[in-house]
């Protein structure tokens, strides 16, 4: 069977799935997306997903194409159309397709945003077998723009940073600015040490995770101590244990930093403890 995609208010076969070749989003990179994972064919924190959109869409000067109960209702149908158990919902807003390519914004009141929609079907997701061995990450520059914390469509540099990682035999990449861990490729990064768990703080130079903000949350409600600032690569290797989050890995333990083993090369328990607090408390509160 074919996936169903929607494209600008109507469902359709990936095949029939098409935009302008005047669209920004292909032409500028001017779009925005979020990505909202799905587990027993529900929904993981799409109220903080859809916050996160309007967010980065006012950022943009950029129209929303639908209120948060049309985007979740649109959610809910791709998902049920295309049976998802466990997977992705990916979202793409874009500035729309103007009559031309120009570096000036298209009048809104003329030209309406693109909206896609459509999902990944990964069988066993929250079982991933990585989170039982862990990752290896590399640390490579940060060169992105300097407004991360809006979740834009430009990707192309955390793109090469994964594929040095994996040229490099790794999973991942940490990116270093100043000095200081910025976030992974597609993740924010954390460090523990004698039990407190350390990730940067919120600014404009990392994204504003959603999984994030629910994994420090449950940590806090467990009595966990957490630090939120910068920390050196340097440090991190000297840690007791390391870990990511995201949308589609949770919370995904980190066993090697730049060729340095942590933990003995094994996931520590507080990594560990956070990806099954994490799961549990979000099959709860899935819509």
């Amino acid at each position: 069977m074919s996936r169903i995609v929607y494209v600008n208010g109507a469902y359709v076969p990936e095949e029939e799935a098409n935009v302008s070749v005047f669209d920004r989003g292909f032409l500028f990179a001017d779009g925005v997306y979020e990505v909202t994972s799905v587990l027993d064919g529900r929904l993981v924190d799409f109220d903080g997903h859809a916050a996160r959109l309007a967010r980065s869409l006012g950022e943009l000067e950029m129209e929303s194409p639908a209120s948060r109960d049309e985007l979740l209702e649109i959610h809910r149908e791709i998902v049920s159309r295309n049976q998802v158990k466990d997977g992705l919902v990916y979202l793409q807003v874009t500035r729309g397709a103007a009559a031309d390519r120009d570096f000036a914004y298209p009048d809104p009141e003329e030209v309406s945003p693109t909206i896609v929609v459509f999902t990944q079907s990964k069988p066993g997701l929250a079982d991933a077998p990585q989170s039982k061995v862990g990752i290896k990450v590399i640390s490579v520059p940060d060169l992105r723009w300097k407004r991360r914390d809006i979740k834009t469509v430009q990707l192309l540099y955390p793109s090469m940073g994964k594929m040095l990682a994996k040229k490099d035999g790794c999973d991942d990449a940490w990116m270093i600015e100043d000095g200081l861990v910025t976030e992974g490729t597609s993740n924010n990064a954390y460090i523990v040490k004698d039990g407190v768990i350390v990730t940067r703080n919120l600014s404009n130079d990392i994204l504003h995770g959603i999984t994030r903000a629910a994994v420090l949350r449950f940590a806090k409600e467990a009595q966990m101590q957490v630090q939120e600032r910068p920390f050196t690569i340097e440090e991190a290797q000297a840690a007791d244990e390391a870990f990511i989050t995201s949308a589609s890995t949770f919370v995904m333990p980190v066993v090697e930093i730049d060729g340095l083993e942590l933990g003995g090369g094994k996931p520590g328990p507080v990594a560990t403890r956070l990806r099954e607090i994490y799961l549990d408390e979000s099959r709860k509160n899935t819509v």
